[in-house]
């Protein structure tokens, strides 16, 4: 199929960009349990509006606590089929359990920042990438975007980690805010 007739997509990250992390010990966590999961305000409406103008939702999110083995797989699964309820209008979830950079995994090219996930589902759902975008809290969403050659727009969280080795597209602080610009943009 040519690029004129590939579908556009929006890559989300789940955890900090959909979803509230968990505080614990004065560091954001993702939740290990539904009753700790907890979307910000604006996420449904955003994914309406996004889907709404035809756009593939796809969430793409690390999970590295599954490959250290300090969370099981199953409970992943539950928080992901539980978001899917929420967010009905989500098309796919694509998840990493690569444990970090520097340790051995099968999926690690899978792992943001690499783009193995966005690569996947774009092939799968036929995807044109270069209509696409990538949304995230983290840098390393940011740098997976960028590897897979989709636009990107950082949700700024006020985390104080290293700078992205590529400078988002767009900065913003809300789903919401990342959505008006992508629907100006189509």
């Amino acid at each position: 199929m040519d690029g004129s007739t590939k579908r556009r997509a929006v890559f989300l990250d789940r955890d900090g960009t959909l979803n509230l992390p968990v505080v614990r010990d004065g560091k954001p966590y993702p939740p290990n349990t539904i009753d700790e999961f907890r979307l910000f305000d604006d996420v449904i409406e955003a994914c309406d509006k996004l889907k709404d103008a035809d756009y593939v939702l796809v969430v793409v999110t690390n999970q590295p606590d599954v490959g250290r083995g300090t969370q099981s797989q199953a409970a992943v699964e539950v928080l992901n089929d539980h978001l899917h309820s929420l967010i009905p209008s989500l098309d796919r979830i694509e998840v990493c359990y690569a444990p970090g950079r520097d340790q051995p995994h099968p999926d690690s090219h899978r792992r943001k920042p690499a783009p193995g996930m966005l690569l996947d589902a774009a092939k799968d759902l036929d995807v044109d990438l270069a209509q696409s975008w990538m949304v995230g809290d983290r840098w390393g969403d940011i740098d997976a975007g960028y590897a897979a050659g989709c636009r990107t727009v950082l949700i700024d969280r006020g985390y104080s980690e290293r700078g992205p080795d590529h400078t988002p597209d767009f900065t913003v602080d809300s789903l919401s805010g990342a959505t008006r610009i992508i629907l100006s943009r189509r």
